[in-house]
């Protein structure tokens, strides 16, 4: 699943240009975000199983705590560099303004494979890391949670490492803890579930019904096989999956429940076969003819290369920024509504913030309560972003851009500027 060449962070700030221009934001405002407020890089060095020294590349960046503490994941893969490190921290800091959470953006990574590590040296990378970052992050300055290649045995790492280096237990520090140490119940399938609200809401909107569409799904790790189990236990007819080792397509549909169990015995999805099951590529899973085409992996793979290809009704952005500029204005050309990254995904930063709140208060709450609070925050936010682009004929992804901006322009005019 490769992308162009495509610089992650000037790609990402043309988004925040287009919605200052519809709102003739100050230019002040605009260079202002168009800058991450620190970057920290650092070496972290562990030594192997077998007694070897190898030091790896982490970063930690803040774009904005204007309106709250950052908030913000860690992402372990080789491709991690500081530009998507400074583009991911960027879309945190709008996703959580669209919400109307009392938090900025942030973001973390270590350029390292994972797959190349054992369980004592992941433990040891984690730790050391932790040690190098411990003075940007803390319950009231910078709040990680796992992101591509990290989970909550991750964060339980981290946790443990911060409350050590403070002589008391802060399950605060992180987010997506597992519940047995301050995590919340519903945090896992946050980002999956949330997606779904949208979906549906955009679907009674246009007058929609799921159990007559069907869709692709591009990644099936901890965000594309929970959509996946829900448009599926909804009647939509899932008919491509692609994860980074291959891809399966079935005219009939695939059965999401059997894919689930197969992955969970760590099997590739490219090797599961059944009589109408052949594989595809990446290039052929989106051009399939379709309704709903669900991008769950990494940033920029809806380009100007294959956006003339799609033919579908929507993208349900999964990931963080699927899909660059250039290819949003094919994408209008065609009339193919995309539901941004900003909004479609935002249920697991906002059940992050409802773990962090359980956390500062010592009081945990229930999935109903979870799911509920939850849908309430992510249907008020579409509600606004599709209200306003229908106002202003906008695209859905400007509109949501154009809330969440003016919300952190009013913050920063009414704090000032120090000194």
């Amino acid at each position: 699943m490769s992308s162009l060449d495509i610089n992650p962070f000037k790609s990402a700030k043309k988004k925040l240009n287009i919605a200052a221009e519809e709102i003739n934001l100050d230019q002040n405002i605009v260079n202002y975000l168009s800058r991450v407020e620190r970057a920290l890089l650092v070496s972290v060095p562990i030594k192997r199983d077998n007694g070897d020294l190898e030091i790896f590349q982490g970063y930690r960046v803040h774009h904005s705590t204007i309106r709250g503490p950052a908030k913000g994941g860690i992402r372990y893969s080789p491709e991690v560099t500081l530009d998507e490190v400074k583009a991911l921290a960027f879309l945190m800091t709008f996703k959580t303004s669209l919400l109307e959470l009392p938090l900025g953006g942030s973001k973390g990574g270590i350029r390292v494979d994972t797959k190349s590590l054992s369980i004592n040296e992941l433990e040891r990378l984690t730790r050391r890391y932790t040690a190098e970052i411990i003075n940007m992050i803390g319950p009231d300055i910078d709040i990680p949670a796992p992101d591509m290649g990290t989970d909550a045995q991750t964060m339980a790492w981290i946790m443990d490492t911060y409350s050590m280096q403070k002589g008391r237990t802060i399950p605060g520090v992180v987010t997506g803890k597992p519940i047995e140490i301050g995590g919340s119940v519903g945090r896992s399938g946050a980002t999956g579930t949330g997606m779904f609200y949208i979906l549906k809401a955009m679907c009674n909107k246009l007058d929609y019904r799921l159990k007559n569409m069907s869709a692709v799904i591009q990644g099936f790790g901890k965000v594309g096989s929970i959509i996946a189990k829900h448009l599926y236990d909804h009647g939509v007819k899932i008919i491509g999956i692609m994860e980074s080792t291959g891809g399966i397509y079935s005219s009939n549909g695939l059965n999401i429940e059997a894919l689930r169990k197969w992955k969970a015995q760590n099997n590739e999805l490219k090797d599961y076969k059944e009589n109408s099951i052949k594989q595809i590529t990446n290039e052929d899973l989106f051009a399939t003819p379709c309704d709903i085409v669900v991008p769950a992996a990494t940033e920029n793979q809806i380009n100007s290369s294959n956006a003339a290809d799609l033919d579908c009704k929507l993208i349900l952005e999964g990931a963080n920024s699927p899909t660059t500029s250039k290819a949003d204005k094919i994408l209008e050309e065609k009339d193919i509504i995309a539901i941004p990254d900003i909004l479609a995904n935002s249920g697991g930063v906002c059940v992050s913030y409802f773990e962090y709140v359980q956390d500062i208060n010592a009081y945990f709450w229930n999935l109903e309560r979870i799911n509920n609070e939850m849908r309430n925050i992510l249907l008020k936010a579409f509600h606004e972003v599709y209200t306003l682009a229908a106002e202003r004929e906008l695209s859905l992804r400007t509109a949501a851009y154009v809330i969440a901006v003016s919300r952190i322009a009013k913050a920063i005019e009414l704090r000032g500027l120090f000194p």
